[in-house]
């Protein structure tokens, strides 16, 4: 990502620019939920409004951000942080609440902060939510790569919305789910300055230190795999992610019971993560790293964190192993088109 000028953006055709925009903000909403949570839960696609606007708008407007500073891929991680903090902090409060969703139940809850959760949240929404859907439309929309979709007045539009959003989570979702729990003001004034130190971080220090010109060096004499091998490694390790740290399903029951303890799943849950990076980062750096790699990358985070999610009901088999046959047909059809178009692309 570089730093997009008033002019630049102007210049871009308008339509282009807005078909980006809400290319992004539903794929967020469907990487986020709809190939996820609707699955063991079809009563999501009830709140598909609301969805839309929190999490498009949200992750939108985190793009936009991004990009006008000129930062990068660490830039949209720390600021994806942030906006965990604010949906599921400030707008769920299912950080610290001991009753919704049953979080409290998942694994360690201390000082009266749900961690097993809040770990888990943090991996699903930085990738699935923020950093899967912008490479998927960069991908789709490579002309506008680097370059800012909205005017400042779509900017301002696009920040009310993610705040609305965030509101509506508060009001719709934890009002009905939870409504008794109130938030302690300490977590709360903590949040906001979380997410401020994030935004400060990703705004202003990153862009500095990791901009685009810097990242985008293949290192000498090493290589990107093969791109079914990028597919099959991002997919075990989401499951093994997601299996660690969250029920099957988000059901009753913790894969391995009691078998690992709490403060083993925390640990466990970080070290995959944590490969994970590393893997994509050495991958990215390798020569031969084109969209090809991207798709197969993208492909085997959205079939394992979709598979993940059957166990829930015979329903959700159903529905999983549909959701699944159309991410691969829709995976196929973009291979095909990133073959029509010669693979170009940046990093």
């Amino acid at each position: 990502m570089s730093t997009s000028s008033t002019a630049v953006v102007a210049a871009a055709p308008l339509h282009g620019r807005l078909r980006a925009a809400w290319t992004l903000a539903l794929m967020t909403t469907l990487c986020a939920e709809l190939t996820f949570t609707a699955v063991a839960v079809p009563a999501a696609w009830i709140l598909l409004p609301l969805l839309l606007v929190m999490y498009g708008a949200g992750v939108l407007l985190i793009r936009e951000a991004t990009v006008r500073v000129g930062g990068g891929w660490p830039s949209l991680v720390a600021l994806g942080v942030a906006y965990e903090l604010a949906e599921d902090g400030l707008g769920l409060r299912a950080l610290t609440s001991p009753d919704m969703y049953g979080a409290a139940d998942w694994g360690l809850r201390t000082l009266g902060v749900n961690w097993t959760y809040w770990e888990s949240q943090l991996g699903v929404h930085v990738v699935l939510s923020v950093l899967l859907p912008v490479m998927i439309t960069n991908m789709l929309f490579p002309r506008f790569r680097g370059r800012a979709y909205l005017r400042t007045g779509g900017l301002v539009v696009t920040g009310a919305l993610a705040v609305l959003g965030v509101v509506g989570l508060r009001v719709v979702i934890a009002g009905t789910e939870d409504p008794g729990y109130h938030l302690p003001w300490g977590w709360a004034a903590a949040y906001v300055v979380l997410i401020g130190v994030l935004a400060w971080v990703g705004l202003r220090v990153l862009p500095r230190r990791h901009g685009s010109a810097r990242t985008d060096r293949t290192v000498p004499g090493r290589s990107a795999p093969r791109p079914v091998v990028v597919g099959l490694v991002s997919g075990c390790l989401t499951m093994a992610f997601l299996t660690t740290l969250l029920p099957l399903g988000l059901g009753p029951v913790l894969l391995f019971g009691d078998a690992m303890a709490p403060w083993f799943r925390l640990l466990a849950g970080a070290a995959i993560a944590i490969a994970a990076g590393w893997l994509v980062v050495r991958w990215r750096g390798g020569a031969g790293w084109d969209d090809r790699h991207r798709l197969w990358l993208a492909g085997g985070i959205l079939v394992s964190h979709t598979a993940f999610m059957i166990p829930a009901s015979v329903l959700s088999v159903f529905l999983g192993l549909l959701t699944i046959g159309l991410e691969l047909v829709l995976l196929i059809a973009f291979g095909r088109r990133l073959r029509r178009r010669g693979l170009v692309g940046t990093r």
